[in-house]
């Protein structure tokens, strides 16, 4: 029996399996089935190896009658052949009193447990894809204005942009700006975002590499001003600029291939979607390749292979990308 994510609360069934690649959504509905129903309920999560204490406390008898047993198992994934006979029987012999959370995150669909799940028609079976862009930012949006922030549209924008698909991530974020907020209701803009999520200024970040990415030299004075006047770490800084000069280069091999969205499949993100088409123009094939090789090489530098100068490193990387004749 195949259901549906949105229809899967209340419970109605005793038996769940729960399978796909958003695990965050996945563990998120298991444990709201986990807590849903008797009150009284003992709730139990484990491991596909400790299926032997559902049996037990499914069959132990309250002084006052009998007591539901709630199970999660957590790793159902991970099953062997004995396990997965042991599952099996569980269905067959637990009670409706009862209820059974199977959680296989990630399963092959080739995977003897999940052929035999989905085989089993009276078992309801969930499988959570990862969400799209458009899901996750209404599902994000969702989450701010039940945290009564008051968070700006670029803000809200950019969390989206920057923790898409994960769930987990995106609510310790929204916690952490509550205790930021604390109360005030003051407006949060996209700086203060960006700082708690460990970005410091972002705007900067992004007019520096865009000027690199355009090879103008007004790249250089960008990047003395961020590692001297606003103290950058430089790791964020070669982080942010080999991210930009993958998605050009990804970009150009996408419409390469004629691609009817290369912005999309290149996994293009934020206002670089309205700049890097320009800045491919810039930058030849063999370009392109040679300057994410130089932007590794001096990752590596700048997290310790050197005694060089980390600003140093930074900013000779940065004169060699604008000029054409270095970047090849």
């Amino acid at each position: 029996m195949r259901l549906n994510p949105d229809h899967l609360l209340p419970p109605k069934h005793h038996i769940y399996y729960l399978s796909g690649e958003d695990h965050d959504a996945l563990f998120e509905m298991a444990d709201l089935l986990l807590a849903a129903g008797e009150e009284n309920a003992l709730r139990m999560r484990l491991d596909v190896s400790e299926l032997n204490r559902i049996e037990v406390e499914s069959r132990n008898q309250g002084l006052f009658g009998p007591s539901a047993c709630y199970a999660l198992v957590r790793n159902a994934q991970s099953a062997n052949p004995k396990q997965i006979a042991h599952l099996l029987q569980l269905l067959d012999t637990l009670g409706p009193d009862h209820r059974l959370i199977i959680c296989a995150p990630g399963i092959e669909w080739k995977k003897a447990l999940h052929k035999k799940m989905k085989a089993i028609a009276s078992v309801p079976h969930c499988e959570f894809k990862p969400p799209d862009e458009a899901g996750f930012n209404r599902w994000l949006d969702q989450q701010l204005v039940n945290s009564g922030l008051n968070i700006s549209p670029e803000a809200s924008q950019w969390m989206g942009e920057h923790l898409y698909g994960m769930r987990l991530a995106a609510r310790q974020m929204i916690e952490r700006l509550r205790w930021y907020d604390n109360g005030s209701g003051a407006k949060i803009g996209m700086d203060i975002v960006a700082e708690l999520l460990g970005e410091r200024a972002p705007n900067a970040l992004e007019d520096w590499c865009h000027a690199v990415a355009m090879r103008k030299p007004a790249a250089v004075s960008l990047c003395m001003r961020l590692l001297r006047e606003q103290q950058l770490a430089e790791v964020q800084m070669i982080s942010w600029l080999g991210t930009r000069m993958q998605q050009i280069l990804m970009y150009r091999w996408f419409q390469a291939q004629h691609d009817r969205n290369p912005l999309g499949a290149a996994k293009v993100f934020g206002d670089a979607r309205q700049k890097v088409a320009d800045e491919s123009r810039v930058w030849r094939g063999t370009e392109l390749t040679a300057a994410v090789s130089r932007i590794v090489q001096a990752e590596k530098l700048v997290k310790g292979a050197s005694l060089e100068d980390k600003q140093v490193v930074i900013e000779r990387l940065t004169l060699a990308l604008i000029t054409p004749e270095s970047a090849v």
